[in-house]
């Protein structure tokens, strides 16, 4: 059976987006495997269905305010991991619940009431095989639901001279907030520090900037990389402020792509972050081309160590600008997000949230705009030095 199903809300007006009534909501065992029973305010049209490796159960809506909804409340289930929720992209909403096992859907629908307005959502699972699971995952095709890629974004009239674009990362994002720590988040942290640093370069350089997104949406590490490729960027920057569960780290990190990382703590961050997409409901099946992975080391060759110098700039910016460095602040990581072979990248821990100084820096605008200028004029040196040695690098 195609695990799809979906259907339109009523056309009936409602104001507003729609909401979850918890107490009527949950996420339960059955004799044969689960049940997810959603309570909302109003219909809205959604669709469901399941991926693979590992297994998960992806809900998406136009739209769900999702306000109050704690998924760790929802979910009363022995066969499900975890269920995170939140925006996907401007538009949409979504519910995932990573399953303990092959559970294949069984039904789902939706019912209204005709004299409230309100709706019930329900999906019931049952176990299955896993090759029967596996070969009825995948996203729909279906008309009105396609995501926004990044060929979708328009490319910018280019100029005789091309303009340096600058493409900077605010890490997380909609349905993955980050690391949270006292009513923060390093997903809306890392936006308003992204805003401030576009800020700073569209006012004292000539380059041209561009995020990765430009409210609390998610976006998924692959289209961050397509993105920084769909407007022909010349360096690539991912901004985060990570919680370590152990150990005292504090202050800035800075790190390059390494196919292994410089110690266990950086293995252990690059995990957590490529994990967003494993929650987020991203497709992953597929394996790379061995061919393009030769020509894409190859690329590396000369991209590696410009993107290394761009470390050691930012580097030099923030110690420069007496701001807080990590007792070693230079590392190198398998992110996903620094994998492009041709364009320089790196990914730049401002701080750690799990500690209090750094979370107090962080939170502080005028410390941010500390941390922008500082970044701004690495980037600025930095694009100097990589056009004076440019000759030299093709040599």
């Amino acid at each position: 059976m195609m695990c799809l199903w979906a259907a339109c809300a009523s056309a009936q007006s409602f104001g507003g987006l729609a909401r979850v009534d918890m107490e009527g909501s949950r996420l339960s065992d059955t004799r044969q495997g689960l049940i997810l029973e959603l309570a909302l305010s109003q219909g809205v049209p959604w669709r469901v269905f399941t991926l693979d490796a590992p297994e998960r159960l992806v809900v998406d809506f136009r739209e769900v305010d999702w306000r109050g909804v704690d998924g760790t409340l929802l979910d009363m289930a022995e066969r499900a991991r975890e269920v995170r929720v939140g925006s996907f992209q401007p538009g949409w909403s979504r519910m995932v619940v990573a399953l303990a096992g092959p559970y294949g859907i069984e039904g789902a629908d939706m019912a209204l009431d005709a004299e409230t307005g309100t709706a019930r959502l329900v999906i019931e699972m049952e176990g299955v095989s896993a090759e029967a699971f596996a070969a009825a995952s995948g996203a729909p095709d279906l008309p009105g639901w396609d995501v926004r890629k990044a060929s979708d974004l328009e490319r910018a009239e280019k100029d005789a001279d091309k303009p340096f674009t600058v493409v900077i990362d605010p890490g997380h994002g909609g349905i993955d907030p980050g690391a949270e720590k006292d009513g923060l988040t390093e997903k809306d942290l890392m936006l308003a520090l992204a805003r401030e640093m576009k800020d700073v370069l569209l006012r004292d350089a000539d380059i041209r900037v561009v995020l990765t997104r430009e409210d609390d949406s998610f976006v998924s590490l692959e289209r961050r990389v397509a993105i920084a490729h769909q407007v022909d960027a010349d360096l690539f920057l991912s901004l985060h402020a990570d919680a370590l569960s152990e150990g005292r780290a504090h202050g800035a990190t800075v790190y390059t792509l390494s196919d292994s990382a410089s110690d266990k703590a950086s293995e252990a961050l690059a995990e957590r972050h490529d994990r967003a997409d494993l929650l987020a409901g991203i497709d992953l099946t597929g394996s790379d081309d061995v061919v393009a992975d030769v020509l894409m080391d190859l690329a590396r060759l000369e991209t590696q160590p410009r993107a290394g110098q761009l470390a050691k700039a930012i580097q030099l910016g923030i110690r420069e600008n007496d701001l807080p460095l990590n007792s070693r602040p230079m590392r190198m990581a398998g992110f996903s997000v620094l994998k492009s072979p041709d364009i320089p990248s790196v990914l730049l821990e401002v701080g750690f949230l799990s500690s209090d100084r750094d979370r107090a820096n962080i939170a502080d605008k005028a410390w941010r705009d500390r941390m922008a200028q500082a970044v701004s004029d690495a980037i600025v040196a930095w694009r100097l030095a990589d056009a004076a040695n440019a000759e030299l690098v093709r040599q």
